[in-house]
């Protein structure tokens, strides 16, 4: 229309709508779900259900199927980029609807709410002055079988608002994994590129370490583009694991590596 002005402030998106006068903390959810099928939007759905003005981000849903040890490596990696506030439903939970404990913890500055199975165990390892707490309440309706969206989801909501009733302090050293080792030399986890996680942390091996996985031994590069196309090799990755890859290729076909494959180090100049 002729002698419309809009600003550029007009122009700008709208700030984020704070709940109550506070902004709500960023909720991930880390689950072994699979991207298809109605579990991610059913966990989102109860928590916008009881916090409307929450932030919610799949982080992962792909994690190994029913496997909380390899989890477990991988949930500690990829939690430390995420803000000091975060809240995460982590969910890979095999024994749903049996005896394990469901659990809330709080280290590092985060909050993460699910199974007494080991998932949660290397986040704690990393702080040793987490707080643990076992989840006493039961929502009207809690299913035997879907506890991430009956259970973890609603309370990760009611932690968000400031709702800590219904939570019973634990002591760290009696859980799951509180005697599994800070570091897996196992393959954990393969990404979309065939890329394989290691659980071992890149901080705690020498630059110049030999990686011995599936009869193949690997040297260190710093990344893709210091090897010739073809080359398997292991670089320190962006969560700070020790990865196993191949410059242009599929470190997983190539080498033929699985969530367990063992890998062994050997120190520099080891033959």
């Amino acid at each position: 229309m002729p002698g419309l002005v809009v600003s550029a402030a007009r122009l700008a998106p709208p700030p984020a709508t704070p709940y109550h006068g506070v902004m709500l903390p960023l909720v991930c959810l880390f689950t072994d779900f699979g991207a298809e099928g109605p579990y991610l939007a059913q966990m989102e759905a109860a928590i916008l259900t009881r916090a409307p003005q929450a932030r919610v981000l799949n982080l992962l849903s792909d994690a190994p199927a029913a496997d909380p040890l390899h989890g477990a490596y991988l949930l500690a990696a990829l939690m430390e980029a995420l803000p000091a506030d975060a809240v995460v439903v982590a969910v890979v939970d095999p024994g749903v609807g049996g005896e394990r404990l469901p659990l809330v913890v709080e280290a590092g500055g985060r909050r993460c709410v699910g199974p007494d199975n080991g998932l949660l165990s290397q986040w704690l390892r990393r702080h040793p002055d987490a707080g643990v707490w076992r989840i006493d309440w039961r929502p009207a309706r809690l299913s035997a079988s879907f506890h991430g969206r009956d259970l973890f989801a609603p309370v990760a909501a009611r932690l968000l608002l400031g709702d800590r009733r219904g939570l019973s302090p634990l002591a760290p050293a009696g859980l799951v994994g509180a005697d599994w080792s800070a570091d897996l030399q196992e393959v954990i986890y393969l990404d979309h590129f065939g890329n394989a996680f290691t659980g071992i942390r890149a901080e705690a091996l020498a630059g110049e370490a030999l990686l011995e996985v599936a009869g193949h031994r690997l040297p260190r590069a710093r990344t893709f583009s210091e090897v010739p196309p073809g080359t398997a090799f292991w670089y320190a990755n962006s969560c700070g694991l020790v990865e196993i890859a191949v410059n242009a290729g599929r470190a997983a076909d190539r080498l033929g590596l699985v969530p367990g494959t063992p890998v062994a180090i050997h120190p520099p100049g080891e033959g």
